[in-house]
């Protein structure tokens, strides 16, 4: 059905998908609590920028764009289901997940103690390899709002994690 309503050949979806997909579920997951989760986001929104292509300017960005809103809608609604079950049951023990390793506890807890907004940009540069005017057209922020955004996430994790080596 998608082919036949965008007039592309079966299967033209799959570069792109080939080409995003790692940096598409490492954003995800900066949202979402698990990976099962950025998965279904990255499904999702991945869906939603193949059928509504036609309207993109920047096609990287705006996939981006569509898994990042998908992300926040599925969060949203987990916070929206998990206020609703503790509102009708006693909280109930969660066990910790099993140790990371001590490097990958380190670089998560620093950039989990960066702002939201500090934290996506650093993804979407790092990690995803977008410019700052993809970022900008991503997060509805103008580009140099990006790029600062950027220096303040890398001059805090530099402190964060000189802090961390200095009490090893």
């Amino acid at each position: 059905m998608l082919e036949a309503e965008t007039n592309s050949p079966p299967h033209a979806w799959l570069p792109w998908y080939n080409r995003h997909q790692a940096a598409l579920l490492l954003l995800a997951r900066q949202y979402l609590a698990t990976t099962e989760e950025a998965q279904d986001a990255l499904q999702e929104g991945f869906v939603k920028f193949w059928q509504t292509r036609a309207r993109a300017r920047d096609m990287a960005a705006y996939l981006f764009m569509c898994v990042r809103s998908a992300a926040l809608d599925l969060r949203r609604s987990r916070v929206a289901r998990q206020a609703r079950e503790r509102a009708a049951v006693a909280p109930a023990l969660f066990v910790a997940p099993v140790e990371l390793d001590d490097r990958r506890q380190v670089l998560e807890g620093a950039l989990e103690a960066l702002p939201e907004e500090q934290r996506e940009v650093l993804v979407l540069k790092v990690w995803s390899e977008l410019t700052f005017a993809q970022i900008g057209q991503t997060l509805h922020i103008p580009a140099n709002t990006a790029a600062s955004r950027y220096r303040y996430a890398i001059a805090r994790l530099q402190v964060l994690l000189a802090s961390e080596v200095t009490h090893e």
